[in-house]
């Protein structure tokens, strides 16, 4: 069956859905698109046309259309697979999925789910519901495969970690009790590193000496990350090579975290948190007390940098400077607690190349025109003409 993943209320997940459809959000171990390749051969996605040239469609006669916030499960594929033609499934009125050649509604017999729907409701789920998906993941990936065995330089507490063969691990303490961990090939645990599950360390990542990991915590591939990190996501691609605490927050790609730079993750009157919403264009109440930084791609703060309780950061942002920059900070702005400028889009181009070149990729005109894209719709929140 081609299964094709589609955006519906990509607002709610601005930053991170201004440069990639929600199918490519990391959640647990894998991307949501990454867990339903587990159940079908052909998963491609349909989005907003700016990203479509990146994120590709592949359309058949006969497609199953799935909601990309939507997470597999095994009573949910059963019904999936018993659509027929012209049929789909509904859940509190929301469209889950359905079975036409088109993507249209029309003509369209919607029948009540009666499977557990798990769904992705909102930017704070991607670490506050973190620690399911782990587990879930860990399941799916390990499946009657073998572990690498463990160099006998760590200390081993638990008996649910799995270890890809190419992965390196020295004289560092990993405790599964609460959790399993999952480390990938080709990746690097330094000497005196603490982890405590449920954690994954993604393709090609390396944790630097000494750092303290609490679950549920995801590092998705080609990251370099150190200091205190607790249940928070990155998505691939970024640094936080030094001391430093980071909790509860999201990390797009091509992100990096000086030195030395902290966030709050919760309010000294120990109150909910708000998150500025673009979807609803104000500060939203969270339901959480614990709330970190949200940070979209592509996105740098210098050393000693401080972030309040529930920051968003848009995309091609760069902070620095002394004090606590504000809890809303625009794409493609450029300065600190003192006031912000615009980040030209030149200089910022030439900023991505360098990065980009570092990890041996380019910075193509694909990449360049959604970049293009996501500055022209983020204008008016820099009130620029």
């Amino acid at each position: 069956m081609n299964i094709i993943l589609f955006d519906s209320q990509r607002e709610r997940f601005f930053p991170l859905s201004f440069t990639r459809p929600v199918s490519f959000f990391r959640f647990g171990i894998l991307t949501i698109k990454q867990k339903w390749e587990y159940f079908y051969k052909n998963v491609s996605v349909k989005t907003e046309d700016y990203l479509q040239e990146k994120f590709l469609l592949h359309q058949k006669d006969d497609n199953l259309w799935i909601d990309s916030s939507v997470l597999p499960s095994s009573d949910l594929i059963i019904e999936l697979n018993n659509l027929r033609e012209g049929e789909g499934l509904i859940c509190d009125n929301i469209v889950l999925a359905f079975r036409s050649k088109g993507f249209s509604f029309e003509k369209i017999n919607f029948i009540k789910s009666n499977a557990s729907v798990n769904k992705l409701n909102s930017l704070v789920e991607i670490f506050n519901k973190n620690e399911e998906q782990l587990i879930n993941d860990f399941k799916l990936i390990t499946k009657n495969r073998k572990s690498a065995l463990i160099d006998d330089s760590n200390t081993i507490i638990g008996k649910n970690i799995f270890i890809e063969k190419g992965a390196k691990v020295s004289c560092s303490v990993l405790n599964s009790k609460l959790g399993p961990i999952y480390i990938a090939k080709d990746t690097e645990v330094m000497e005196g590193s603490l982890i405590r599950g449920p954690f994954s360390l993604g393709e090609n990542s390396t944790l630097k000496m000494g750092a303290k990991i609490y679950g549920s915590t995801s590092i998705g591939p080609f990251c370099k990350v150190g200091g205190e990190i607790n249940n928070s996501v990155f998505f691939g691609y970024s640094s936080k090579a030094h001391d430093g605490f980071l909790g509860n927050s999201i990390i797009g790609e091509w992100c990096n975290i000086g030195a030395d730079s902290n966030n709050s993750n919760l309010k000294n009157n120990y109150e909910e948190v708000k998150l500025w919403s673009y979807e609803n264009e104000r500060f939203d109440k969270t339901g959480l007390q614990f709330c970190g930084l949200v940070m979209g791609d592509h996105s740098k703060c210098g050393i000693n940098t401080m972030f309040n309780t529930g920051t968003i950061v848009g995309v091609g942002v760069n902070i620095f400077g002394s004090g606590f920059p504000r809890n809303f900070i625009p794409s493609f702005n450029w300065g600190g607690a003192s006031g912000f400028s615009i980040h030209k889009k030149h200089k910022f181009f030439e900023t991505v190349e360098k990065v980009m070149s570092r990890r041996a990729l380019i910075f193509d005109s694909v990449e360049q025109n959604l970049l293009n894209n996501v500055y022209d719709m983020t204008k008016r929140y820099r009130n620029e003409k």
